[in-house]
């Protein structure tokens, strides 16, 4: 039997027990109305804080002691109010989490791995939204009042500024960063810059001279964006190689599968057009491939496309692409949150591995 219907058999026992039955509990104090720690200290033969440790999962209490007091709220048909227990505790079991766009393929698959795992510790979600840059500097204004409703701050892809101070420090609580280094923080970033190079390294590798690139927005509030650093990726490679960067092959694209199509219709349409792409996401790496078969340019004979993220229909579409893993990555940040809560490790930086997957939109150039 769960402990759902162990709690429901318990309830049931104590409204049918006989007469000897309810002597013993009204003997050692339990009232048959409602259940408190009291009644199972009592049945118990132990303190009342000692009762509160263990349905609180705290230390202080022997296991087998525990365990007594856990089997006896069980059958007495006990429950901890969440709220009482919050109050006790001084922790909300609440993590809130920071990114922009959530709509967005990054930060909603990095979502979901948080909340898997948060969901799993009985850990509920504040969830705060960044459409704009206005958004953004809302979020940094209102960021101590946010952040006395949580426990600890996942910060998704936000480029986060304390103005000075450490993350922890300023925002009041244990922080966790996904996709950027914070100090104060513990983090999980990504080099995008060496990522980006690596990937029109490939391109290079097979022989093309012609790369173009499809970046994504910058954004004006930040001093260095992951576009920023990818396109600084692509410059690297091109001058390490002694290629020249061409203007006319770079198009900015928005980060959708439409604006892919219009750029690479941009990029097709220009004297001596690439025979190399990369894509700064793979929607856009979508539209890309979508567009040179508009144009009958065939992929990989005549154009190389590389995307960025091994988005979920990469592989149905063949697409080369730079692995970021993120819902792997959403569940790491969880795991080291639900630690730096428990105060049971200390602030680390992880740069996650970012590989090549080479599939079928790649070839030596002709």
């Amino acid at each position: 039997m769960d402990a759902r219907g162990r709690t429901l058999a318990a309830r049931q026992c104590i409204t049918v027990m006989d007469t000897r039955s309810r002597d013993w509990l009204e003997e050692i104090g339990v009232k048959q109305d409602r259940i408190t720690i009291d009644d199972i200290a009592a049945a118990a033969g132990v303190s009342v804080a000692s009762v509160s440790r263990s349905l609180r999962d705290l230390p202080g209490v022997g296991p087998q002691t525990r365990q007594r007091i856990i089997d006896i709220a069980d059958e007495l048909g006990y429950e901890l109010h969440p709220q009482a227990s919050s109050l006790a505790s001084g922790r909300t079991s609440t993590v809130g989490v920071a990114a922009p766009l959530f709509g967005t393929w990054f930060p909603s698959r990095a979502l979901g791995g948080v909340h898997s795992v948060l969901a799993e510790a009985g850990y509920d979600l504040l969830v705060f939204m960044m459409s704009t840059p206005a958004d953004r500097r809302r979020f940094l204004r209102e960021a101590r009042s946010f952040c006395r409703r949580v426990d600890g701050l996942i910060l998704i892809d936000v480029f986060a500024s304390s103005d000075g101070d450490s993350a922890d420090a300023f925002f009041n609580r244990p922080v966790v960063a996904v996709g950027e280094r914070l100090d104060g923080a513990a983090s999980l970033a990504v080099d995008n810059r060496l990522a980006a190079r690596r990937a029109v390294e490939h391109l290079i590798d097979l022989g093309h001279e012609r790369i173009g690139i499809i970046t994504a927005p910058e954004r004006a509030e930040l001093s260095m964006s992951t576009s920023g650093l990818r396109r600084l990726g692509y410059d690297d490679a091109l001058g390490d190689a002694g290629l020249d960067i061409n203007p006319s092959l770079v198009a900015a694209g928005d980060g959708s599968i439409a604006s892919g199509i219009e750029a690479m219709s941009r990029l097709l349409a220009v004297p001596g057009p690439p025979t190399g792409v990369f894509c700064m996401s793979d929607e856009m790496a979508f539209g890309a491939l979508r567009a040179a078969q508009n144009a009958g340019v065939p992929v990989p004979d005549a154009l190389s496309v590389v995307g960025f993220d091994d988005h979920d229909f990469a592989e149905a579409l063949g697409l080369t692409t730079m692995r970021q893993s993120v819902s792997e990555m959403g569940m790491t940040a969880a795991r080291k949150m639900l630690k730096l809560i428990a105060g049971s490790e200390p602030l680390s930086e992880l740069t996650w591995d970012v590989p090549l997957v080479i599939r079928q939109t790649t070839a030596a150039r002709g």
